[in-house]
C-alpha cells in the first residue's frame, strides 16, 4: 500500500483523508510493507486494494453490499466484495448470489463471469470490512486494523447520505447494523450466501428486487443487476 496506490475519488478523500495519518493506518501500512519485503503473498494487488472506492465514488453510491475479507486464492481478489476478475472461476458464494438473482428477477445470468464491476459502476459499493488477506489464509488480516477504517467508511455513508440500501449477508455483516442509521436507510439482512448457510434463508430473500423497489420509491435510478 504505497502512497501512490491511495488515489481515491475526492468525494471519499474529503471524509477519509485524515484516516491515512492515524496511528492504526500507519501500523497497518508498515505490516503490509513488511509482508512484501519478506515476499509473503497477500491479496488483492496493491493497486486494487481500494478498487471499490475508485469504481463507486461516494456521490454515486446507492447500495452497499458488505463482505468480510477478500478471496484468498491466486487471482481471485480484485478489491470488490464477492467479485472475481472475468477469467477466474466464480466461487461458490458468488454462484449462490447468481442463483438468487436469477430466481428473484427471472433473468438469465452468466454464471461464467464473476466480475461485478458493472454493479460497482452503477453505485453498488462492494465493500469488504477487511481489505487484504494472506494467500490461502482466510481472515489472516482481520486484526490488522482494517475494521477501524471500514467502520469509519460505513459511518460516513450512513451520516452523509440518505436512502442507501445496505445488504448485510451473514452475522458478521449484520454486526455493523449499530453504525447504520435505519431511520435514513434501508437495511436488508439475510444469511450468508455461502453453501454452508444459503439454504437457511438466503435463497428466497429477494434482495435485488427489494433494492430496486426501494430505489424506485425514492426516485433513484434502479440497478441493472
Amino acid at each position: 500500500m504505497e502512497k501512490s496506490t491511495i488515489q481515491l475519488p475526492d468525494t471519499w478523500l474529503e471524509h477519509l483523508k485524515d484516516e491515512f495519518n492515524q496511528d492504526y493506518m500507519i501500523k497497518l501500512k508498515s505490516k503490509l510493507l513488511e509482508l512484501k519485503k519478506n515476499k509473503i503473498i497477500f491479496y488483492p494487488p496493491g493497486k486494487e486494494i481500494f478498487n471499490a472506492f475508485n469504481l463507486t465514488p461516494l456521490d454515486k453510491l446507492k447500495v452497499v453490499i458488505l463482505g468480510q475479507d477478500p478471496y484468498h486464492g491466486p487471482g481471485q481478489a480484485h478489491g470488490l466484495s464477492f467479485s472475481v476478475p472475468e477469467n477466474i472461476k466464480p466461487p461458490p458464494s458468488l454462484l449462490n448470489i447468481y442463483k438468487e438473482l436469477q430466481d428473484d428477477l427471472k433473468k438469465e445470468v452468466n454464471y461464467n463471469n464473476g466480475n461485478l464491476d458493472k454493479w460497482a459502476k452503477q453505485g453498488v459499493f462492494l465493500l469488504n470490512t477487511t481489505l487484504t488477506v494472506e494467500k490461502s489464509k482466510p481472515l489472516s488480516h482481520q486484526k490488522f486494523g482494517w475494521d477501524i477504517f471500514t467502520d469509519k467508511v460505513i459511518s460516513v455513508i450512513s451520516n452523509e447520505l440518505e436512502n442507501i440500501v445496505f445488504i448485510l449477508w451473514g452475522s458478521f455483516a449484520q454486526s455493523k447494523k449499530e453504525i447504520i442509521d435505519s431511520n435514513k436507510h434501508l437495511i436488508l439482512s439475510a444469511p450468508h450466501p455461502s453453501p454452508l448457510s444459503a439454504h437457511r434463508g438466503f435463497f428466497g430473500s429477494k434482495p435485488f428486487s427489494k433494492t430496486n423497489t426501494f430505489l424506485k420509491s425514492k426516485q433513484i435510478d434502479m440497478v441493472e443487476w
